[in-house]
């Protein structure tokens, strides 16, 4: 897997690579053909957290992690460590689900200069056709609170959400 490795406040020196390639390493074992993968890494320093955020685009779903401690190796150890739990535990449901159906996928992040509005980032997403239980699991893999797809059985534009009690909610976009 092909790692690219950013840093936001902080330099990140030989051994954070070392480290963060060594780890990712693992996850080799659990990728037809880990050597078409890339991974993201963005690390942050802010006041005296270490946050790392790990972000792998698969052609058939994007697996994603942000994990934040006062110690950096911390950090990186335990976003893997995430990550090899989110596929060992989706590994069966992927399987079923991916093989037929296709899925979004994130084409580039935009970061855009600050100015009077308050819009600090852009993300744009190609839509692909998916049943709600398929939305789910994306939204569970990215670990966000709600996630945009196009809806097969309504043929339309739908937003899932996570509500309050750990249920999900839809939103039928007209």
């Amino acid at each position: 897997m092909r790692v690219e490795i950013h840093g936001d406040k902080i330099k990140v020196t030989d051994s954070i690579k070392s480290k963060v390639n060594e780890k990712l390493d693992k996850l080799d074992q659990y990728f037809e053909k880990p050597e078409e993968l890339k991974a993201y890494v963005v690390i942050r320093a802010k006041n005296n957290l270490e946050t790392i955020e790990v972000t792998i685009p698969t052609p058939k779903f994007t697996l994603r992690t942000e994990v934040s401690d006062e110690d950096l190796y911390a950090s990186i150890d335990l976003s893997i460590d995430k990550l090899e739990r989110q596929i060992r535990k989706n590994k069966t449901k992927m399987r079923k689900k991916f093989k037929d159906v296709l899925q979004y996928e994130m084409l580039q992040d935009r970061k855009i200069e600050e100015n009077k509005s308050q819009i600090v980032k852009r993300k744009s997403l190609e839509l692909r056709p998916m049943d709600e239980e398929e939305a789910a699991l994306q939204m569970e893999l990215v670990d966000h609170d709600f996630f945009i797809f196009k809806n097969i059985k309504t043929d339309g534009i739908s937003v899932l959400y996570k509500r309050k009690g750990g249920s999900y909610g839809i939103i039928d976009v007209e």
